[in-house]
C-alpha cells in the first residue's frame, strides 16, 4: 500500500526536528545544571578554605535562585522580543563569564554576590527552552520531548560528579585549589555553548532551511492546529497570567518540588561523605552517580507513559508521593547503601514529575498565555531552590546532621502530591 505525503511527513518531520533541536538543547541544559550544581562538590574543599558554616553554604547555594526569581519573567519577555537564538546565546555567555569569576572568590560575601549574579545571568533559560520547544513540537509529543530535554538534569550530575571531583583531586596548579580549578574549567562549556547556539539554533519552523518547503509548511500547519484546537483555553494579559489562581497553585507545587530536588542535590555529596568519611572526593562523586542514573531511566520511562496515555495530572502527582515517602524513609536508614537506594527512589520521583508537570499549563491556558505563566511558575517555584538547601544547612548547624531537613522536605513533597492530585486544571470544553 502506498503512503501519501501526510503519512511520510508524520514519520519523518518530527524525527528531523527532534534530532536537530533536542540534542543541542539537552547539551546546553547539561552545561547549565552543571554550573548551577557544582557548588555541591566544591563544598568538599571550599567550605573549609573559605570558613563557611553549613548555613553559610546553604545560603550560597540557594541565593542563586533569588537572582533567578527576580529576572526570570523579564528575561522571557526579552526572549520573545529578540528571539530564542540570540537571547539564549546571551544567557550562556554571560553566565559562563560569571561562573569563571566564582573561581576567584576569597570570602563568603564574594561568593554570595557571584552566586546571585549567576542566577541573574541564567534567569529565563529553562522556561525559555520549554517555550521554544512548543514552537516546534506538537502537543501529543511534548512530555516525551520535555523529558528528553530535562533528562539533562540527572545526566549533568551523573557526568559532573566524577568529572568535578576528579578535577578537584588532581588539579591544583598556580596556587589555585582543586575546587577553584573545577569552577574555572567548567565555566568554559557555556561560553562555547553560546557560540554554538548562535550558529545552529533556528527560531521558528518557517525559518528552518534544513527542512524542505513542504515539510516546513506541514509542521507549521500542525503547530497552528494545536493552537487552534486550544482556542477555548484562557487567554490572559501579563498580570492576569501571573496571578491566575491555577498558575499560583502550580507555582506552589513547583516551589515544593524545587525544595526537595535541589535540597537533596546540593547536599548529597556531603551526605555521602558523612556516611563514609574514608572515601576520597572522586569516590564520593562516583557513589553519587548511582541515584542519578536510576532517576534518568525512571524519568524517561514515566514521561513516555504519560505521552502514550495522554494523561498528565496523575503522572505528575504519583512521583511526588514516591519521593515524599522515600525522603521520609531516609531518616530511618542506618547504613549508606540503604540511604543511597532510598535517595535514588526519591530523585526518580522528583525527576519523573517534571515532564508531565510542564504539560499541565497547556490544559487550561492558551499557548501565548502559557508562555508567560511557565516563566512565572518557574520563577516563583525556583525560590524553593533557596529554601531547600538553606533549610538543610540551618538544621545541620543546629543538630549536627541533615535529618530534620530531610523530614521537612519529605513533608512538603507529600503536601505537593495532595495539591497536584486534587487540582482542577482542565479548561471548560469548547462549545459545540
Amino acid at each position: 500500500m502506498t503512503t501519501g505525503p501526510e503519512d511520510r511527513f508524520e514519520r519523518s518531520v518530527p524525527r528531523k526536528v527532534f534530532w536537530r533541536i533536542v540534542p543541542l538543547c539537552f547539551g546546553l541544559y547539561v552545561v547549565s545544571y552543571l554550573n548551577r550544581a557544582n557548588i555541591g562538590y566544591a563544598a568538599l574543599q571550599m567550605n573549609q578554605e573559605l570558613g563557611l558554616t553549613s548555613a553559610a553554604f546553604g545560603f550560597a547555594a540557594g541565593i542563586f535562585f533569588i537572582g533567578y526569581f527576580l529576572f526570570e519573567v523579564p528575561s522571557n519577555m526579552a526572549l520573545a522580543r529578540f528571539g530564542a537564538r540570540v537571547w539564549i546565546a546571551r544567557i550562556l555567555i554571560t553566565w559562563g563569564l560569571l561562573a569563571a569569576l566564582s573561581a576567584f572568590v576569597q570570602n563568603a560575601w564574594q561568593l554570595y554576590v557571584l552566586r546571585f549574579l549567576l542566577g541573574v545571568a541564567e534567569a529565563g533559560f529553562f522556561p525559555g527552552i520549554i517555550i521554544y520547544l512548543t514552537y516546534w513540537v506538537r502537543a501529543k509529543e511534548q512530555a516525551t520531548t520535555i523529558a528528553a530535554f530535562t533528562a539533562a538534569i540527572p545526566i549533568s550530575l551523573l557526568l559532573g560528579a566524577p568529572i568535578s571531583t576528579l578535577i578537584m583531586d588532581h588539579i591544583s596548579a598556580f596556587g589555585l585549589s582543586g575546587w577553584r580549578w573545577m569552577l574555572l574549567l567548567e565555566a568554559l562549556p557555556p561560553i562555547l555553548g553560546g557560540l554554538l547556539t548562535l550558529a545552529f539554533l533556528t527560531d521558528r519552523p518557517e525559518q528552518a532551511r534544513w527542512l524542505q518547503p513542504a515539510e516546513r509548511a506541514w509542521l507549521t500547519a500542525q503547530i497552528e492546529r494545536d493552537r487552534t484546537e486550544g482556542a477555548h483555553r484562557k487567554h490572559l494579559g501579563l498580570f492576569q497570567a501571573i496571578t491566575e489562581p491555577k498558575v499560583l497553585l502550580l507555582s506552589a507545587i513547583y516551589f515544593v518540588y524545587q525544595c526537595g530536588s535541589l535540597g537533596v542535590g546540593y547536599w548529597l555529596p556531603q551526605i555521602v561523605k558523612a556516611g563514609a568519611a574514608s572515601l576520597s572526593n572522586l569516590q564520593v562523586g562516583l557513589v553519587t552517580t548511582f541515584p542519578y542514573a536510576v532517576a534518568t531511566a525512571g524519568m524517561i520511562a514515566w514521561s513516555r507513559r504519560s505521552d502514550r496515555t495522554g494523561e498528565r495530572q496523575m503522572h505528575a502527582a504519583l512521583p511526588l508521593l514516591v519521593s515524599g515517602l522515600a525522603l521520609g524513609a531516609v531518616v530511618l536508614s542506618r547504613d549508606l547503601v540503604t540511604s543511597i537506594l532510598l535517595i535514588s527512589a526519591a530523585l526518580t520521583g522528583l525527576y519523573a514529575f517534571k515532564a508531565p508537570f510542564w504539560a499541565l499549563p497547556g490544559l487550561f491556558l492558551s499557548r501565548s498565555t502559557a508562555a508567560v505563566s511557565i516563566a512565572a511558575i518557574n520563577s516563583i517555584g525556583n525560590l524553593g531552590g533557596f529554601v531547600g538547601p538553606y533549610a538543610i544547612g540551618l538544621v545541620k548547624d543546629r543538630t549536627g546532621g541533615p535529618v530534620g531537613g530531610l523530614v521537612f522536605l519529605a513533608s512538603l513533597t507529600l503536601a505537593a502530591f495532595v495539591l497536584t492530585l486534587r487540582a482542577r486544571l482542565r479548561a471548560p470544553a469548547a462549545a459545540a
